[in-house]
């Protein structure tokens, strides 16, 4: 499959028991769960049909053709990118050792400096705005 797109195609439980041996083959297990890596899928009909790469018993390149029934198919998954793939906590990067912003900026770990606005300036409306009674 190419490094940069394709599909996971994750089963319920019940249709991998009853596909059995006929679909382990082509599995792959992840920390999503089992599923099918396919290069293309086609959702038109009563049939899901999958194209996977794979390889012959004498190690040639093949492209592999599987349909099954749509209500065996629990998710489907658009993969994109180089990274790897499969499902976890998607954490921020880390903000360690951010630089100051401009020549007079606190840290990020800096306490914050803000006010909340005394009851004066808040009772004076700024100037051309209307004061409610």
């Amino acid at each position: 499959m190419d490094d940069k797109q394709g599909y996971a195609v994750f089963f319920f439980p019940p249709a991998l028991e009853a596909l059995g041996d006929a679909i382990s083959p082509y599995l792959v297990e992840g920390t999503g769960g089992t599923h099918l890596l396919c290069r293309e899928i086609d959702t038109g009909g009563a049939l899901i049909e999958m194209t996977l790469d794979g390889l012959s018993n004498d190690g040639m390149a093949v492209e592999l053709e599987i349909m099954v029934p749509t209500n065996m198919v629990r998710m489907i998954v658009s993969v994109r990118g180089e990274g790897a793939f499969g499902f976890g906590p998607r954490l921020p990067p880390a903000m360690d050792g951010l630089p100051a912003v401009g020549p007079t900026g606190q840290p990020a770990n800096a306490p914050s400096e803000s006010l909340p606005a005394s009851a004066e300036a808040a009772a004076d409306p700024p100037a051309g705005v209307p004061h409610k009674a």
